[in-house]
């Protein structure tokens, strides 16, 4: 591709930039953007060249702007795959614009991906860099203009599939009246090898490899591989939860598990268990819920042959299996009371009794239980046995619901996508940050479950190759009010798009508004079943407003 460049009309990527005050944050598509003062820049920039010299503060602010162009390379192919090859590589100049960086005119640009060859002359004017770097120490001999030139350098890079190496020629620090880059790939610069460390810092790769073996030592500590999906999470709540247990795991004591449904017992008496002196004995669950009453003592017990119609053969319990290791009852409130009895019995003298036999066998099991209700008031209304009770609540262990547990979600979430990744076979590039910010603005009613099932989900509906987005994670969520940037770089209210067609779908259809309104009303009215109130909240309307419509319209006249 070689020509004269002219660039693309840049509404798509202005409509993508929005302004959300209900939340504090703005947005270039799915991603978080950040307004900051260039004299804070500044300051960082000359605060680190004091630190550390102009050598270190250069390589780290390229490698800054390395970062950025990489991320913008996706953003462009996401925006304008459709297009052609020069429209979606003009979206990283174009959003240089837009962020504020320079005033971008490209000048040559000659890319084959296939062939690997790659040339390219961009003009900038008005660099804040280089206005930056002048201002604090007048008119220098290098270039200046580091995070532009590591942007230029990472953007290319990932288009072409091999690195691309930007100069500058002219730099508005060094007295030009403008800054003129040159870009082609590294082995193409005589210098080329110089300016390797700007992109491949080993120290930085060294550390960062430290810091892995060390993450992988204390989840080693904290996640047994044998506890039936890892514990994560760093939250108080969550690690007050995680420390009784580990003090209970030692021990023989009996472990009742508190909490809301899909908060994770079971993986807590997993990993109860994958810590204590049991952990080479066998780990047996039993959904109390899921039994039918009438079979769940034959299940816990065990059955003698001829015991009822139907017991053709002897057949051992769940606690006969668990021998030696770690039975864990969950839902244990939803026992029947006679199975409430013989639990009593086991936990007091260590034997269970099969139905049907004349004898008891003694068992060595550890007995874990767990429930979502308030066993108190259970035994209040005489649905739960009271000594069984105190036999149990020896060591409670409370586990948070996951909206106390604000911290986790982020871990939580990072480790079920490499799982879910891995396992239906998907190459994704993470979790964007729109979806991350609703991940930790919602209730979590289903608790770690629901958020395992919105992260499975993310990661089947988004591209191979791609990222987890907020329409994969919440596909049917309302879209938050934001304001947006027109063509004279003025604020201004945007509306959703698909706010904007039906607008337009109405406006073609020609029916007048007084019978549209009709229609709407009776058809909310009608979803709510007559059920005013509710009516009118999806309306978005008080009661008295809605009741108010409704009886102009059935007076042939319209409000005011």
């Amino acid at each position: 591709m070689d020509s004269s460049l002219h660039y693309p009309p840049d509404a798509d990527l202005r409509k993508l930039l929005r302004f959300e005050p209900s939340s504090g944050a703005i947005w270039l598509g799915e991603r978080r953007m950040l307004l900051l003062h260039t004299a804070a820049l500044s300051a960082l920039r000359h605060d680190l060249i004091t630190s550390v010299g102009t050598v270190h503060t250069r390589r780290l602010l390229t490698r800054m702007g390395y970062a950025s162009g990489l991320h913008d390379a996706g953003f462009a192919r996401q925006t304008r795959g459709d297009r052609s090859l020069e429209d979606m590589f003009l979206v990283g100049p174009q959003l240089h614009m837009l962020e504020g960086a320079a005033r971008v005119t490209p000048l040559h640009l000659k890319m084959d991906i296939a062939a690997g060859q790659y040339e390219g002359e961009f003009r900038w004017d008005d660099s804040w860099e280089a206005h930056a770097h002048r201002l604090a120490y007048g008119v220098v001999d290098e270039p200046a203009c580091w995070i532009l030139l590591g942007y230029a350098s990472g953007y290319t890079s990932a288009f072409m599939g091999k690195l691309i190496l930007f100069k500058e020629v002219k730099c508005g620090a060094c007295g030009h009246d403008h800054c003129h880059i040159v870009g082609k790939p590294i082995d193409e610069w005589p210098d080329g090898d110089a300016y390797l460390p700007y992109f491949e810092d080993d120290s930085l790769l060294d550390k960062m490899d430290a810091l892995s073996q060390q993450v992988e030592a204390l989840k080693t500590r904290l996640e047994p591989a044998t506890s039936g999906g890892m514990l994560i999470g760093r939250s108080p709540a969550f690690q007050h939860a995680h420390d009784l247990m580990l003090r209970a795991a030692q021990t023989q004591v009996t472990v009742l598990l508190t909490g809301e449904t899909g908060v994770g017992k079971e993986r807590f008496a997993r990993a109860l268990h994958a810590h204590s002196d049991r952990s080479e004995g066998a780990f047996v669950a039993v959904n109390c819920a899921a039994l039918p009453a009438e079979l769940i003592e034959a299940e816990l017990f065990g059955v003698e042959k001829g015991a009822f119609t139907g017991a053709h053969a002897a057949r051992a319990g769940r606690f006969e299996r668990a021998d030696g290791g770690t039975l864990f009852l969950d839902e244990v409130g939803d026992l029947p009371l006679p199975a409430q009895a013989k639990l009593l019995r086991v936990l007091q003298d260590s034997e269970i009794e099969r139905v049907g036999a004349e004898s008891a066998r003694k068992v060595n099991v550890r007995v874990v239980t767990a429930t979502n209700v308030n066993l108190d008031d259970a035994v209040a209304q005489g649905r739960f046995r009271r000594d069984l009770l105190y036999r149990l609540n020896v060591y409670p262990i409370g586990i948070p619901p996951l909206r106390e547990r604000a911290a986790d979600i982020e871990p939580l979430a990072q480790h079920l996508l490499a799982r879910f990744t891995a396992l239906h076979n998907k190459r994704l590039t993470g979790i964007g940050d729109r979806a991350l910010q609703a991940l930790l603005h919602h209730d979590w009613p289903g608790n770690v479950r629901e958020l395992e099932n919105l992260v499975e989900r993310g990661v089947i509906l988004a591209a191979q190759g791609g990222t987890v987005e907020l329409e994969h994670l919440f596909p049917n969520m309302s879209p938050v009010p934001q304001d947006g940037v027109d063509e004279q770089g003025r604020l201004t209210h945007i509306e959703p798009s698909d706010r904007e067609e039906l607008c337009e779908r109405i406006v073609d259809s020609g029916v007048p508004i007084e019978q549209l309104e009709a229609k709407v009303l009776a058809k909310a009215v009608d979803r709510c079943k007559g059920n005013l109130s509710e009516a009118s909240r999806l309306l978005g309307l008080t009661r008295p407003q809605l009741a108010y419509r409704l009886k102009r319209q059935q007076t042939g006249q319209m409000p005011d």
